[in-house]
């Protein structure tokens, strides 16, 4: 698993969100979604930005470039 997936896993199970609802939130389907958490995609920049917003992490968290949210 990457840093995004594993983050992105644990921001989503830390939110309380299903991965239907989270997908619905950033405007995905939810079999993308489940790419992007299981590690065999990784979303584009208008998603990442989305994704970043929804939890209030930046991107560099996102990416595993910084442990600080």
């Amino acid at each position: 698993m990457s840093a995004f997936s594993e983050r992105l896993l644990q921001l989503r199970k830390d939110s309380g969100l299903s991965q239907i609802a989270l997908a619905k939130e950033i405007g995905i389907s939810a079999r993308v979604y489940q790419t992007y958490e299981y590690g065999k995609s990784e979303p584009g920049m208008s998603k990442l930005v989305r994704i970043a917003d929804i939890f209030d992490v930046s991107m560099d968290y996102l990416s595993g470039k910084t442990d600080k949210p």
